[in-house]
């Protein structure tokens, strides 16, 4: 993926507005493969609201035989009271069973939405992930996705309830008396006028804040826990606990903000809908109403048992309102990654010759205009180390991230074995190079597992042999079950010994060129010393590029690589560096004083 294909993808993971007419659209792309699920769910909710209507019939017509004047008409009393129940029954059942439609929906919805998601995510340029949160990520597969849930199973149902059963009720009562069912409209048109408040751009602007911090908060508690083992480590909890805090803190802030942006609007029309107020209104009305000799008696039940029906459409809108402009957003932010490019992959891969690694004026640029790599010219021989050093922020991770190809170049090339490594099928790529990060993820599985995650059939012996070479053998015999103790649940590991588990990992996959990304970060100088051995030990031919974290470890390269604001100031053998008493010298003397800095006196 190209640095400009990078910044699209950054564009279009911008946060959509709930008017984003492309929302709707997904939405409507989303739900198009189960439309006649849909529909079963909207036909059987609607007959089910229709029948409900029966036992309040029923009512209305019992009070009526039992007000009207002379003896009671048992003939027609008892039908009335079979059809209420009858009524009651289907409505029950057919319910019970768009309930259960829904419900089914939802799950496969939310499966596929899932599979989306997951597929998307094995194409991207793994550099993409460097840019966005484990929060945030986790909250798209798990949170937003089950943000869907309302709008699939239960806002269909509901909202067809709302509409179809006031609408009848609003033709029966208008047959009863117009201008009591005008008056029992009242508390409708006064929560109606409620409804534009809620959709204020301010409103948006901050349900939009609200769903940020919430993302924030999300990260940060991940993040904490996630990295809480190299926190202690380097004493950094305080640090690392504040971070988190201050995250609440905004949280609560934003919160508090949008609590009151949205309290008055909602206690008004909780008032307006709320029953005590409609069964005043139409008292009052039908008691004008009947005092003035114009209405029946017998005709104001009606309008109190199904007046209160008339609110519901309304009441719907109120209550399904934040669930449903949930779903749109989560839809939204679930679109964004299904969007990102995938990683292009030739349509006639070509295989590696060797694995001479070449870089030629290689330019890298995150945003236009701010490169970060300027004109590297840099050849890996087969065989040899070579070591990457320079200041903070000079450009070391981005370049060695360009050889397992998380980022393509902005302009020059990377070439493997000849190829160029955009012409390289992304699988023949992987088994030719393998990464080691700094910030190591193992699974939560067993130590073996997690070993041999790139030759899942590798024996046992070849998996203590790999560890042996990593230095952790010993630490690993000190488990409660040895190899086969899952990681995370029996035991756990500190970032050092983390990094060798995954050092292992790479070095029994026997990938022709390795990277390491400052993949000792976390050990002692002694454990540092024994992975170096062991590596120059299983070297071969193998082609070796490292991120230098102590200076000591391009003791032993063939070559080192001096970076600078993004280009190479020198390269050479560490001894001749040394002797030429420039940028790499002043690097290894401020290191040195440093170490003898750090030292007890």
């Amino acid at each position: 993926m190209t640095a400009t294909g990078f910044a699209q993808a950054r564009e279009q993971s911008t946060p959509p507005s709930d008017a984003d007419p492309e929302t709707g659209q997904s939405m409507t792309r989303l739900l198009r493969p189960y439309g006649w699920r849909f529909a079963l769910v909207v036909i059987l909710q609607m007959i089910g609201a229709l029948a409900g209507l029966a036992p309040l019939l029923a009512v209305v017509e019992l009070g009526r035989a039992l007000l009207a004047p002379g003896p009671v008409d048992h003939g027609h009393v008892w039908p009335v009271v079979i059809g209420g129940a009858v009524g009651l029954l289907v409505r029950l059942v057919f319910t019970a069973a768009s309930s259960g439609v829904g419900h089914l929906l939802d799950g496969r919805v939310q499966l596929s939405l899932r599979r989306q998601l997951a597929a998307r995510l094995g194409r991207v340029p793994i550099g993409w992930f460097f840019q966005r949160r484990t929060g945030e990520l986790a909250k798209v597969v798990g949170e937003d996705v089950s943000a869907v849930h309302p709008f699939i199973a239960h806002a269909p149902g509901e909202f067809v309830a709302a509409f179809v059963v006031p609408l009848v009720s609003l033709i029966y009562l208008f047959a009863v008396d117009w201008r009591l069912t005008l008056i029992t409209l009242i508390p409708v048109v006064m929560a109606i006028l409620l409804v534009p408040l809620l959709m204020l751009p301010a409103r948006q602007r901050e349900q939009e804040a609200f769903d940020a911090a919430m993302g924030r908060i999300s990260s940060s508690v991940v993040e904490f826990v996630q990295g809480i083992a190299v926190v202690k480590v380097f004493g950094g909890s305080e640090r690392a606990h504040r971070k988190f805090l201050s995250a609440a803190d905004d949280f609560v802030s934003v919160f508090s903000r949008w609590v009151r942006g949205m309290s008055l609007v909602a206690a008004g029309m909780q008032l307006a809908l709320s029953p005590p107020f409609v069964l005043l209104v139409v008292l009052i009305g039908g008691a004008a109403l009947i005092t003035g000799g114009s209405l029946a008696p017998a005709d104001l039940l009606p309008f109190l048992l199904l007046g209160l029906g008339l609110t519901a459409p309304v009441a719907a809108l109120g209550h399904g309102f934040d669930d449903m402009q949930a779903a749109r957003r989560a839809v939204g932010r679930i679109r964004d990654v299904l969007v990102v490019p995938p990683l292009p992959e030739p349509a006639h891969p070509v295989a590696p010759r060797g694995h001479r690694v070449e870089l030629s004026g290689v330019r890298f640029a995150y945003e236009a205009g701010h490169e970060v790599l300027r004109g590297i010219d840099l050849v890996l021989e087969p065989g040899t180390v070579t070591a990457v050093v320079g200041p903070s922020g000079s450009g070391k991770s981005t370049l060695v991230q360009l050889l397992p190809r998380f980022f393509d170049p902005t302009h020059g090339s990377v070439r493997l074995g000849g190829v160029d490594l955009r012409e390289i099928g992304s699988r023949d790529l992987y088994r030719t190079v393998s990464f080691v990060f700094q910030d190591v993820r193992l699974l939560r599985a067993s130590v073996a597992d997690n070993i041999a995650l790139a030759v899942p059939h590798a024996d046992r012996d070849d998996v203590v042999r790999a560890a042996r070479l990593a230095n952790i053998h010993d630490r690993i015999l000190e488990l409660p079950r040895g190899y086969d103790t899952v990681i995370g649940r029996e035991a756990r590991l500190s970032g050092g010994e983390a990094q060798r588990i995954s050092l292992a990992r790479a070095l029994l996959a026997d990938a022709p060129v390795l990277v390491l990304d400052e993949a000792t970060a976390f050990a002692d100088p002694r454990t540092e010393q024994a992975v170096r051995r062991a590596l120059a030990t299983s070297a071969g031919d193998r082609t070796l590029l490292v991120i230098a974290h102590r200076l000591e470890t391009v003791a032993d390269a063939d070559t080192v690589v001096v970076l600078e604001n993004g280009s190479i100031v020198e390269r050479g053998r560490p001894a001749d560096l040394l002797a030429q008493n420039g940028r790499f010298a002043a690097l290894w003397q401020s290191h040195q004083s440093a170490i003898q800095g750090d030292q007890p006196r």
